[in-house]
């Protein structure tokens, strides 16, 4: 079942979110007009005048790398440069364990704002929410700052405390979070049977992912005996993605056949598709996936991989929307260039760039009081800059990001449970939330 593919992240767990091919470098390239190289003499000339009169003597790496990044940041929010610090941060990362907060981030208007936290991790112990934005970090302004240099500020020793300056969208003033930073050792999936049904939260694309699929479907399977397992429920709400090849592994382990995803891109390398193997690890059992604003990249590609070919109902409600792919370039020494080389198909060949994964059944999550209004939606269409999608449409991507911490309260899970269990699915539920729920039915 595991396959050996090209490493990939879909969203770095620190960084903005992301699609990424990690490739060696070395693909010719058209030769530039004589009009380029005048504009590079232009640069070069420019970088001469500010390093011999500017007041005072600048960095010339710094001014260099800030050259790169602003290049490359005007193509899209995904395409950034990596100094050779960045660089080993992203090969941490897709281990499943680095040292920080545990928020997923990009920039926006010129401050940090949260995509998503990650459970179980300091930032959401300490009650930072999607849709926040970071206006200092410990009392000093991000405004100015690289997104790679706010990540970098935000990390540190472990045990060290951080004070984060929180925008929040209907708080009357700024807020000020103090946490400490730990080790982040993301648990890739959370297992646990909800009676007659196998629950599986995918946290995050990481190395870890699949043999942690594998190991808490084993786990349900012991527990519950086939004849009374009424099936599965994914949830990949607030997943910001991760590697591809766990990506299509995850969906790999619910199939028997068909194509998962396919990438086409400007050259013909970036043009692929990924197929399923034999051996469905839940045996055929019924499958239910659950998605939200804050779903985004790997988690797309499961979730459309198991919609288009039939395996799977998609509940919830629409997703980030992300669907283009990120080519890592080693540098040697000088770091890496995360550059967008391709777009993303679900097996029906759609692309979901700025539009997202559309819920075969819509279940809207019911925001509590106190977060009434400060919640913003989380879609790759709200991004600057993003690369607009062929069938992208004024609705544009994403949804609200919020996945109630009971249980109880989780109005999106009890529908999954209910229609796996042949129920009808309630939208009154919870009964103090009456007509809060709105439940749309696709008709076949």
């Amino acid at each position: 079942m595991l396959r050996k593919t090209s490493l990939v992240l879909l969203g770095a767990l620190m960084g903005s979110t992301a699609m990424i091919g990690v490739y060696a470098a070395g693909i010719p390239a058209n030769a530039a007009g004589s009009s380029t190289y005048k504009e590079l003499s232009i640069f070069g000339e420019v970088f001469e005048r500010v390093r011999a009169q500017y007041v005072t003597p600048p960095d010339e790496q710094k001014l260099v790398e800030a050259a790169i990044s602003g290049m490359l940041t005007s193509l899209d929010p995904h395409s950034s440069y990596m100094n050779a610090k960045d660089a080993d941060d992203m090969r941490t990362q897709t281990k499943g364990e680095f040292g920080g907060l545990g928020i997923e981030v990009t920039m926006e208007n010129d401050l940090v704002k949260v995509i998503t936290p990650i459970d179980d991790t300091p930032a959401s112990k300490a009650g930072v929410l999607a849709g926040d934005f970071i206006s200092k970090i410990d009392g000093s302004d991000v405004r100015g700052l690289k997104l790679e240099e706010a990540v970098d500020k935000m990390r540190g020793e472990v045990g060290a405390p951080i004070t984060l300056t929180i925008l929040r969208k209907g708080a009357d003033k700024p807020l000020d979070i103090t946490l400490k930073r730990d080790v982040i050792a993301v648990q890739a999936v959370k297992v646990r049977v909800e009676g007659d049904v196998g629950y599986l939260r995918v946290i995050s694309f990481t190395e870890k992912t699949y043999d942690d699929l594998k190991k808490g479907i084993e786990k349900i399977q012991a527990q519950v005996p086939n004849d009374k397992l009424k099936g599965y429920v994914l949830d990949l709400r607030l997943n910001p993605g991760g590697l591809l090849d766990q990506a299509i592994n995850v969906s790999d382990a619910f199939l028997d056949k068909g194509e998962i995803v396919s990438t086409r891109g400007r050259i013909e390398s970036e043009t692929r598709r990924f197929s399923a193997t034999d051996g469905d690890l839940s045996n055929g059992k019924p499958v239910i996936v659950l998605t939200n604003g804050g779903s985004a990249s790997a988690s797309e590609i499961v979730a459309g991989a198991l919609q288009d070919l039939k395996r799977a109902t998609v509940l919830g409600t629409r997703s980030f929307g992300k669907g283009s792919v990120q080519t890592i370039i080693p540098l040697g020494d000088n770091g890496a260039l995360r550059l967008t080389t391709a777009l993303y198909y679900t097996p029906s060949g759609k692309s979901i760039q700025g539009i997202g994964i559309t819920p075969d059944i819509t279940v809207e999550q019911p925001i509590p009081a106190e977060l009434q209004g400060k919640l913003e939606k989380a879609a790759e269409s709200s991004l600057k800059g993003h690369i607009k999608g062929a069938d992208e449409n004024d609705e544009g991507s994403g949804s609200q990001a919020y996945v109630p911490p009971d249980p109880k309260n989780d109005v999106q899970l009890a529908a999954a449970l209910e229609l796996l269990r042949g129920q009808k699915i309630d939208p009154n539920f919870p009964p103090d939330q009456k007509k809060a729920v709105e439940v749309e039915q696709k008709k076949p």
